[in-house]
């Protein structure tokens, strides 16, 4: 009886419920080690976006000929100047821009209420079962800008929480971009034989995974808003400049990153001019051809091949359990996992393949 299949399966379920019954009593007791983890997470998380975004540029400069100190000092030389900039020349007019939407944001929430109750009258006019999807949609969308509205909030809540942390950032970062060739060596050093060539193989591909998306998002992203900017200013939208920042960060998300960054720009222009929304909704179709046809196959290729309704199921369910982190860090995870599995099932198929041989 104990030999079949189903009795060992009944068994382990009842094994792993017991492990997970006993864990969550004393679950309290780690309850340290995970405010270590939470403290050392977002430091350790923005060094690592920072080396992937500038390992290209001290692999360029050490094969140069310049020595790994040199390459780094140069490195932060560079990003110092991009700072620079963006405080003494990007950051005045987005402060203007900031400081534009807040005066107005009162005159704003005003047209927006007078349109509802403008769109909320004709809908007497119509039929009963259209009345009705109106009137659902309508929900939906308040309690989705509600819901927007919160997430706004607690994300600029974490991130100034978060701000005095960012001491660590520039240890972490100057930390991998001196030793990351270290890291896997000194991983593999604790395995022998074929189990060691395999984990090396594993991280490899790990590695080359999370270069390619991080690379390659931002570098999307920065073409993307650049693109928005440049259409936006020739239209004459207000705001034209912020706008392209929100979309700068929202084009990291992919496939509905695009779509959260436009509705903001169509507001902005059904509230200034509504013939405007039409040539909102012509720069963003533009961008995002430029994008789908051009951009991205040439950047990213079929690095990464995730179905889209695979990364929009990703995205809807990391949303509600990490917040705006959760869904920007789920599709490079749920990259790494899959690099993994696959790495296993390789490994499992040549070890069958061997046991067969053998025979």
């Amino acid at each position: 009886m104990t030999n079949k299949r189903w009795f060992q399966f009944g068994v382990g379920v009842l094994l792993a419920i017991l492990i997970v019954k006993y864990f969550l009593d004393i679950v309290f007791l780690f309850t340290p080690l995970v405010i270590i983890a939470k403290t050392i997470f977002f430091p350790l998380l923005l060094g690592g976006v920072l080396f992937y975004m500038t390992e290209p540029i001290q692999r360029w400069l050490e094969k140069k000929g310049a020595p790994r100190w040199s390459s780094i000092l140069a490195i932060l030389a560079m990003l110092g100047v991009i700072i620079w900039i963006f405080i003494r020349i990007i950051g005045p007019p987005v402060m203007d821009q900031v400081n534009m939407l807040v005066k107005n944001a009162p005159e704003l929430g005003e047209q927006l209420e007078g349109m509802k109750d403008y769109a909320l009258a004709q809908r007497d006019h119509l039929p009963d079962n259209i009345q009705e999807g109106l009137d659902e949609a309508a929900t939906k969308a308040q309690d989705i800008a509600l819901g927007f509205g919160k997430w706004v909030l607690q994300f600029a809540q974490s991130f100034f929480q978060a701000m005095f942390l960012l001491i660590l950032v520039p240890f972490f970062f100057i930390f991998m971009l001196k030793d990351h060739e270290k890291l896997i060596p000194f991983i593999t050093q604790f395995f022998t034989g074929e189990r060691k060539r395999w984990v090396e193989k594993t991280l490899n591909d790990i590695n080359d995974v999370l270069r390619a998306y991080i690379q390659g998002q931002f570098l999307i992203s920065a073409i993307l808003a650049t693109l928005l900017l440049i259409g936006y200013s020739l239209i004459g939208l207000e705001y034209a400049l912020l706008l392209s920042i929100f979309a700068l960060f929202m084009n990291l998300i992919p496939f509905i990153g695009p779509w959260i960054a436009v509705v903001p720009a169509i507001l902005i222009a059904l509230l200034q001019d509504p013939t405007l929304v039409i040539w909102v909704a012509l720069v963003t179709l533009v961008a995002q051809q430029t994008d789908s046809n051009l951009i991205t196959p040439n950047i990213m290729g079929k690095t990464l091949s995730i179905h889209p309704l695979t990364v929009i199921t990703l995205i809807l369910a990391a949303g509600n359990l990490g917040g705006f982190l959760g869904i920007l860090i789920v599709i490079p995870t749920y990259a790494v996992v899959r690099a993994i599995i696959a790495n296993v099932y390789e490994h499992r198929k040549d070890i069958k393949k061997a046991a067969t041989k053998t025979i």
